[in-house]
């Protein structure tokens, strides 16, 4: 869906791409035929790809807030993505003076990785990426400055906008410009590729680690008690306070407690520490959980607790 234009040569290296991002919903081989259309250059517009979505029962968001291009280093980066069930894919174009390298991940994982010297790479997909090449070779002039060339690139960006609904209408360009020759700037290249891909596979594994916390979370949710059952029975020693009193209770063989991260602080028949504003609490008293209330089972009384309780 994107189209990223990037010159690398002896005046440095100039990238521009469009921001827009696609989101779909639907039915898979409803979108792949809706795809086919819309990368074949035969939907030209927003309206028609609504309209056209519509027609295939395809949900579709269009934003202007992707960012494709970046700085790494002296370096800039850019990137386009394929997103599959179980694996994101990326093409990646590093560039800088008198060098660049094309490096493919699969996930963090690099799939290949290919160098050159000067070049002018574009990426997209194959109607936008035709056009491109069409304006490029009519406008392009070695002679030109990169602040030029980098105007040239949106000028390009523009009009295949206006052709295909696939690239958005807002754009990035960068430049970088350091002095390299073509070893110096493969030298830095590799550092800075290096620690880039490194950066991404800490980042996933981020990812990963909250996805388990999320899924873990949402599975304890689902065991906490909101219903009528006696989750605690009195057994230890009273220690009052000024305003309530603090009571031990020890939790039934069914019922452990956590701290809200979702961390365990008692498992069953350990003991945890509840709260009560009256006096009238007494050894052997059962603590129920009735219309999502913590309660004394005896006389409904209400009971505090900082913990979460939770079935196994």
């Amino acid at each position: 869906m994107s189209l990223i234009i990037a010159y690398i040569g002896k005046k440095g290296c100039v990238m521009a791409s469009d921001k827009r991002r696609i989101g779909y919903f639907g039915n898979k081989e409803q979108l792949n035929a809706l795809e086919s259309e819309l990368y074949s250059g035969k939907i030209k517009t927003d309206e028609e790809f609504k309209k056209k979505a519509d027609e295939y029962g395809i949900s579709i968001k269009l934003t202007e807030d992707a960012t494709k291009i970046t700085t790494v280093g002296n370096c800039v980066r850019g990137e386009v993505t394929t997103k599959k069930v179980f694996e994101t894919y990326r093409k990646r174009i590093y560039g800088t003076t008198m060098g660049y390298q094309i490096v493919e991940l699969s996930g963090s994982e690099t799939v290949s990785r290919e160098a050159g010297e000067k070049a002018i790479i574009v990426f997209g997909n194959k109607f936008a990426k035709q056009e491109a090449e069409k304006l490029i070779n009519k406008k392009w002039k070695p002679s030109l400055s990169l602040k030029y060339m980098g105007d040239i690139f949106e000028e390009i960006l523009t009009e295949i906008s206006r052709k295909t609904p696939t690239i958005g209408n807002t754009f990035d360009v960068l430049i970088k410009q350091p002095k390299f020759n073509k070893s110096e700037a493969q030298r830095h290249l590799n550092i800075s590729i290096d620690k880039d891909i490194k950066v991404l596979s800490k980042f996933r594994q981020k990812l990963q680690e909250d996805l388990i916390q999320k899924n873990k979370e949402i599975a304890l949710a689902d065991k906490i008690i909101n219903k009528a059952q006696t989750v605690v029975d009195l057994d230890g020693n009273k220690i009052p306070s000024k305003e309530t009193e603090t009571e031990t209770e020890v939790l039934n063989s069914k019922t452990q407690a956590f701290d809200g991260n979702w961390k365990q602080i008692a498992k069953p028949n350990e003991t945890v520490f509840m709260f009560s504003d009256h006096n009238h609490v007494e050894l052997g008293d059962k603590v129920v959980i009735q219309d999502e209330k913590l309660c004394l089972k005896k006389d409904k009384s209400n009971l505090k607790c900082d913990i979460i309780l939770c079935s196994l």
